[in-house]
């Protein structure tokens, strides 16, 4: 009876709630899909917290692609994309930008060989790049169009940051792009490969993650920034992100989505 009684209480409760649509594209260790019922990675473990913090909504992760994620938000089929940045193609869409305190960056890797240092990166014209499709680089001026980043930039495109480093250690490519968080995460699940990369000192761009709210969402970029401060502050942020070498930092209270988008 008391068994029934509180699944009473806890279904009204999150009936109650309002849900939120995250979207979800496959991008470790943000999100990493093994199937297409499951995900695991940053972005569920973000949510969890976020659920674990207050009752208020109930967040959820729906599927979406990199490439789809624009019109995905556009037609209400999510609410929220996330780790994000408001210069990313997302200037004629009708959102919010909240800047979540959160930063990565991408880094150039090629493979560890004799007399190859740090001023090989200094000139990428003329050698073999693997490229994660759909990104924006900031070495190409943030085009992202894949014919154009194939023609002027020799670049091979391809959907994981796994695969190209590969590519680079099998001499298929001379230089990958790669997320660092991804890059530490491969090399943790990779140690025997550890010494056979050379990892650039150049930043190719520093990510400041913000989350894109959709006009009319049932969350408001206040409320949402207000509810990432509660995790940052009891270190919740802390706990999911510094593992991955992303850094957690303070977010001014007249901070502008603006100053961290790309030119």
């Amino acid at each position: 009876m008391w068994v029934g009684a509180i699944c009473l209480v806890l279904a009204g409760s999150l009936s109650a709630a309002e849900v939120v649509k995250v979207g979800g594209a496959h991008f470790p260790p943000y999100v990493v899909k093994s199937n297409l019922q499951e995900s695991s990675g940053l972005l569920p473990q973000l949510l969890e917290a976020l659920n674990r913090e207050q009752s208020e909504y109930h967040f959820i992760m729906l599927p979406t692609a990199i490439v789809r994620r624009f019109s995905d938000l556009q037609r209400g089929r999510i609410d929220m994309a996330i780790f994000e940045n408001p210069g990313w193609g997302w200037q004629d869409i009708d959102a919010d930008a909240v800047d979540m305190g959160l930063e990565d960056a991408e880094l150039f890797v090629t493979r560890n060989e004799e007399l190859r240092d740090q001023q090989y990166f200094e000139q990428l014209q003329g050698k073999r790049l693997a490229l994660y499709r759909g990104y924006h680089y900031g070495f190409a001026g943030f085009n992202s169009d894949p014919e154009y980043l194939t023609r002027t930039f020799n670049a091979n495109l391809g959907h994981s940051h796994d695969s190209n480093l590969l590519m680079v250690l099998r001499g298929r490519a001379d230089i990958a792009l790669v997320t660092r968080s991804n890059l530490y995460d491969f090399l943790e699940r990779n140690r025997e490969h550890g010494r056979q990369l050379l990892i650039s000192d150049r930043i190719d761009q520093v990510y400041r993650h913000h989350a894109m709210i959709r006009a009319g969402a049932p969350i408001s970029p206040e409320r949402f920034a207000a509810l990432l401060e509660q995790l940052r502050a009891n270190g919740e942020l802390a706990r999911i992100f510094s593992p991955y070498r992303i850094a957690v930092m303070p977010v001014a209270a007249d901070s502008s989505a603006a100053e961290y988008a790309a030119d």
